[in-house]
């Protein structure tokens, strides 16, 4: 190993050690599991100490909170706590990513977290029978993405919507956990 180049080599990042020092947040070696390198594409984190830190500037880029970008959704829904303080990369999540919510906002049981960053969720509804003056029940099956913000387990009533296609299938995104569910599946909603 070069001994001019120190561990920013791990991110890409190689710099001589006598430029500035740069200063990366302490949480990126942990939301570095895909093959991309992952960032929020509106924060710069090159960010650059005084020139002539030395190496006291080193020890403190462990220390320094990382610049983070999230924004309201808006229609009475508040940012997670976990969007504002977290450190995961998500592109389609409607707090810290690129997708705006607008149209259709639906409620619905979750029926499988299997996916990755995606759930399906349950809406029962009542279908009337002129025939025979009664009502059936159906239902529908929706996937949606779910940020990492939030935390959904199977059973739970979900608040989802709807916002541009992310996927084939998926054109809606978890905005809140409005119900947490009590024991096993509870798909009873009639």
């Amino acid at each position: 190993r070069n001994p001019r180049y120190d561990t920013l080599a791990v991110f890409g990042l190689r710099r001589p050690r006598h430029t500035a020092a740069l200063i990366m947040p302490a949480s990126y070696p942990n939301v570095q599991t895909e093959k991309a390198f992952q960032k929020q594409p509106t924060v710069f984190i090159a960010k650059k100490a005084p020139v002539g830190s030395g190496k006291k500037a080193k020890a403190k880029t462990n220390t320094r909170k990382s610049v983070r970008w999230y924004r309201n959704v808006g229609l009475g829904v508040r940012t997670p706590r976990e969007a504002i303080d977290g450190d995961y990369v998500d592109k389609k999540c409607p707090f810290t990513g690129n997708v705006s919510i607008r149209g259709r906002i639906l409620r619905g049981v979750v029926k499988s977290t299997k996916m990755k960053r995606t759930i399906v969720i349950r809406r029962d509804y009542l279908h009337f029978v002129s025939k025979y003056g009664r009502y059936e029940k159906r239902h529908r099956n929706l996937s949606a993405h779910v940020s990492p913000a939030i935390r959904t387990n199977v059973g739970d009533v979900v608040e989802v919507g709807e916002c541009r296609p992310l996927s084939k299938t998926v054109r809606f995104n978890t905005l809140r956990v409005v119900k947490v569910a009590e024991g096993n599946k509870s798909f009873a909603k009639f």
